[in-house]
């Protein structure tokens, strides 16, 4: 039987593999080390493993003054990893995290090139707000998507610790 461990991103090992997993799925948007160590000071990120296998990560924009009651959630699994429930319970999990942070509104944000992170968002009850492209030369746009029912359905056992 195999165990999925999570564990913040929160040594030089966590931002590496949050890293990886990022660059992987992002390709138009690599981040250095440095920009990996930028957002966990200002974000709640993780790191997932299944028994000792690095399967995905997550990450939380808190509210903030600028952006009102509003939370960023975003998972990311890794292609081998799809479609066994995982990814739903990484969702599940920081939600829990956005709400524990009073987030009235939840929104999340996936590159157009993803055809399963779109389902996943769809599937999880989120819509799409606004298509735009980051920087000029880009070519595939991001989505910015949000949480029909923001309070969402957070499970007991997801609930933050």
């Amino acid at each position: 039987m195999t165990h999925l461990r999570i564990q913040a991103v929160d040594d030089e090992a966590s931002i590496h593999d949050w890293q990886y997993v990022h660059n992987v799925i992002i390709p138009g948007d690599v981040l250095s080390l440095d920009d990996v160590r930028a957002r966990v000071a200002r974000n709640r990120m993780e790191v997932a493993y299944l028994d000792d296998v690095l399967i995905g990560c997550t990450t939380v924009r808190p509210p903030t003054e600028d952006n009102g009651a509003t939370a960023t959630v975003i998972v990311r699994v890794l292609p081998g990893f799809r479609r066994r429930g995982l990814g739903t319970r990484l969702y599940e999990r920081a939600l829990a995290q956005a709400h524990a942070l009073d987030a009235q509104v939840i929104e999340s944000v996936v590159l157009a090139s993803n055809p399963d992170g779109l389902r996943f968002a769809g599937r999880h009850g989120f819509v799409e707000l606004e298509r735009y492209l980051l920087r000029e030369g880009d070519s595939v746009p991001w989505i910015d998507l949000r949480l029909d029912d923001p309070r969402g359905r957070v499970p007991a056992a997801c609930q933050p610790e």
